[in-house]
């Protein structure tokens, strides 16, 4: 049976949504396509209409995580007379320690990403990047402080902090790891030296 354009389109899109939670609960190669159109509710036959291979399917599930976060970054930060304070709040917490599905994909699929193909790789770079520049945007202005360097600091500090609070199986660790980034990334949003 034929599906119609419209559903086709919707079917990819399911597809893409899907990957983009099951690649980071998983890895890009915990899970295989089978399993994956399962997931979106679909036959593995119906794969390559919609995509060229796994890897373009990955390009698409990175770049719809890292965009969805960046929205979610900016949803919490529209709501809150302290933006900046607010996407600390909600990055460096245990909520979001353990969202593996929904969390950043910078943490769920970093050092895999990096092993993937450059479609893949662009993805995370363009996520990367708009990260940085709402960082630098919610930064307070102040003069001689280079805002692009504190917003690259202030990055690897909430990546590596969540990263590692989710290696650790000490919950108080765990806890107190997410606690003294989010203190530390606070100085560095206040400091006027560049980071």
């Amino acid at each position: 049976m034929r599906v119609s354009r419209a559903q086709a389109e919707a079917n990819r899109e399911t597809v893409i949504n899907v990957a983009s939670q099951l690649f980071r609960e998983r890895g890009f190669d915990g899970i295989g396509l089978k399993e994956l159109m399962k997931g979106a509710g679909l036959t593995q036959g119906g794969f390559y209409k919609q995509f060229e291979s796994k890897d373009d399917l990955a390009a698409l599930a990175s770049r719809r995580a890292m965009e969805s976060a960046t929205r979610r970054w900016s949803s919490v930060a529209a709501q809150s007379a302290t933006p900046l304070e607010s996407v600390f709040d909600l990055y460096l917490s245990e909520g979001h320690r353990e969202d593996v599905a929904d969390g950043c994909p910078l943490i769920a699929l970093g050092s895999d990403a990096a092993r993937q193909s450059p479609e893949v790789r662009k993805s995370f770079q363009d996520g990367i990047t708009a990260y940085l520049q709402a960082l630098g945007e919610f930064l307070p202005q102040s003069s001689g402080v280079d805002a692009k360097a504190r917003a690259m600091a202030l990055l690897s500090l909430m990546v590596g902090a969540v990263t590692i609070s989710r290696i650790v199986t000490d919950e108080q660790l765990s806890s107190a790891l997410l606690e003294a980034a989010k203190a530390e990334a606070t100085r560095i949003a206040a400091s006027e030296k560049a980071a």
